[in-house]
């Protein structure tokens, strides 16, 4: 016995000290992907992360009270977490002869080429907790239609049928936001974009904290990676560039407008900086997160120096990671989930195309579109209907059935800015996130308080839109419902939605929340409406408004039991949909019902 206790003692010490040597085995089985088995077993090197067990607790970012407090917070853990658990792989790695990108923001190391040995030997590690493919994905972006638009005296029909124009005659352009871009890149120089870069001042540039590049070689499927210098705009740049055209014509309907009558922008009051994410429409999760964490803490040209608090309040997201261009591994898509939750938890508001895989129903499925986490955007026509492309719900790759979109935006036929100063119309899911992005700049103009409340914001958006019945009948959700897999919400209206925040104030007192939920019925209403009220104690202020943001009830009243209901009548209310808001000293619940 005394000899088996030995040698147990010694197993445990040689895997320790040298994993590699004799607990490879069992971890390369159990923590690598068959994809990367796979390539191994073919005498292939291979490009993978490396996930690491531990994750940064950012529950307490929730009730903070502004984004800078969110973001520092936020930024501060996740950073602590990864230089923590990181720390012996990095050691390890620093010895190969790979490409290394060191991940804060999902706690992982993405390395290229790297061989089996190397890969058994990290894997034998326990703070390891999987390693799995970074595939490269093509995604198949909109076409350009008519390239050379040329110039015209008008508000874009998208911009004036979300009703933009009639916010900024209130004076909310997007003054004082900063919005992001994570697409093809950017050309800068732009007439519509150019004034409207926040690393723009009088006519310097300067390019630290608001450009980041992570493309760093050129892709194999663009068929031409024997040519370094295949890419028109080259590769770790400096200085934005777009290699495509997408992410110029999606920054150009946030905040385009060139002072000439060239009107395409949703809010062109706000400030853009931009990362690239894909050379030439293709690219990896590894530059899909890079660019994320970079918006989580943008950093100086030289990638050194982040700082949480020049992180854009909202970023825009027109791509996807489909599975049918190798976007397989579903722990990947872990990874992007957490990206988009730590996100959020930081503040960001994460807008996302919804697809342009329509129009049967369940065809929302491609990270990040399907997750809760994401703010999808479905695309309609000018005639307010849906776009055949746009994609429907409910969402069956994770089995959640969740209804996607979130709402629908302009996306039919949307002229904006492409290259060589020139304008385009293009069409996709694409084009109608942006005008979400937009949307999101005019409330926190409206209402600078909001900055950092990603669900409220979101809430607002989908409160205030205007609801539209689908065609289709999608697994359990008829296309009559509200929401539906169709339109979600419904068509997003700027002015309800700004109305909304006008109305809003953050919750004064403790920041300690205590447990509360609400509820309504009936819903649809008809002479009253009864809210239920639980574990909401004190007082409590109640305002109603209609989808136009009209105030049409405000009543203030004390809780005193554990739960209570509350009867409000709704006589002399025309029928339509209605908003309402609850405010008390630890939070606020809001909702929304329809009077018949």
């Amino acid at each position: 016995m005394h000899a088996q206790i030995k040698f147990l003692i010694a197993f445990l010490l040689l895997c320790g000290t040298f994993p590699a040597v004799v607990c490879s085995q069992t971890d390369f089985n159990q923590k690598i992907s068959p994809e990367i088995r796979a390539a191994f077993s073919r005498g292939e090197a291979a490009d993978v992360f490396i996930v690491f067990t531990e994750k940064a607790d950012l529950s307490a970012a929730k009730w903070m009270p502004n984004k800078i407090s969110r973001s520092n917070y936020v930024f501060s853990r996740l950073q602590q977490t990864a230089e923590r658990s990181q720390q012996r792989v990095r050691t390890l790695l620093r010895g190969s002869q790979t490409e290394v990108n060191s991940l804060f923001i999902v706690n992982a190391i993405a390395v290229a080429q790297i061989n089996a040995a190397l890969c058994r030997q990290i894997a034998a590690y326990p703070e390891v907790k999987s390693i799995c493919a970074d595939p490269i994905v093509l995604v198949d972006l909109p076409q350009q239609e008519n390239p050379s638009a040329g110039d015209r005296n008008a508000v874009e029909w998208g911009v004036e049928r979300i009703h933009a124009p009639e916010v900024w005659a209130m004076g909310y352009t997007g003054q004082g936001v900063s919005v992001g871009g994570a697409d093809t890149g950017i050309d800068w120089t732009h007439p519509a974009l150019q004034s409207h870069y926040r690393g723009w001042n009088n006519g310097f540039p300067d390019h630290n904290y608001n450009w980041h590049d992570a493309i760093h070689s050129i892709s194999p499927l663009n068929g031409d990676t024997t040519n370094l210098s295949a890419n028109p705009c080259g590769l770790n740049l400096t200085v934005p560039c777009d290699d495509y055209f997408h992410g110029t014509h999606t920054i150009g309907s946030v905040v385009g407008d060139d002072g000439l009558g060239n009107q395409i922008g949703v809010a062109p009051g706000a400030q853009w900086v931009g990362c690239r994410n894909m050379e030439r429409g293709s690219g990896k999760p590894s530059s899909y997160l890079e660019c994320f964490q970079w918006f989580l803490a943008p950093t100086d040209l030289n990638n050194a120096n982040p700082d949480p608090t020049k992180s854009p309040d909202v970023i825009n997201n027109s791509w996807y990671c489909d599975y049918t261009e190798g976007c397989t591994d579903l722990s990947v898509n872990e990874l992007l989930h957490d990206a988009v939750i730590n996100l959020r938890a930081a503040g960001v508001v994460v807008v996302v195309s919804n697809g342009n895989f329509g129009s049967a129903c369940a065809t929302t499925n491609a990270p990040p579109a399907y997750f809760e986490e994401s703010f999808s955007v479905g695309s309609f026509r000018s005639n307010d209907t849906i776009s055949g492309f746009s994609s429907r719900g409910p969402v069956v790759v994770d089995s959640s059935f969740r209804v996607k979109p979130n709402v629908a935006a302009p996306g039919s036929n949307v002229r904006s800015a492409t290259l060589n100063h020139e304008y385009s119309f293009a069409s996709g899911t694409s084009m109608a996130g942006p005008h979400v992005v937009g949307l999101v700049a005019l409330m926190l103009s409206a209402q600078p308080a909001l900055a950092g409340h990603v669900e409220e914001i979101e809430s607002m958006i989908e409160q205030s839109a205007i609801p539209t019945l689908g065609l289709e009948n999608c697994y359990d959700n008829n296309g009559e419902d509200y929401p539906n897999n169709t339109y979600g919400y419904g068509r997003i209206d700027a002015l309800a939605a700004v109305n909304l925040a006008l109305n809003w104030s953050p919750a004064s007192g403790t920041s300690t929340p205590n447990p509360q939920s609400v509820a309504c019925y009936p819903n649809p209403a008809s002479g009253a409406i009864v809210f239920d009220l639980q574990e909401a104690y004190g007082d409590q202020h109640l305002k109603i408004w209609a989808a136009d943001g009209q105030l049409v009830r405000d009543l203030q009243f004390n809780i005193q039991l554990k739960r209570q209901l509350v009867p409000v009548e709704l006589n002399g209310l025309e029928s339509g949909l209605y908003l309402y808001q609850f405010s008390q000293k630890n939070g606020i619940l809001s909702g929304k019902f329809i009077k018949n």
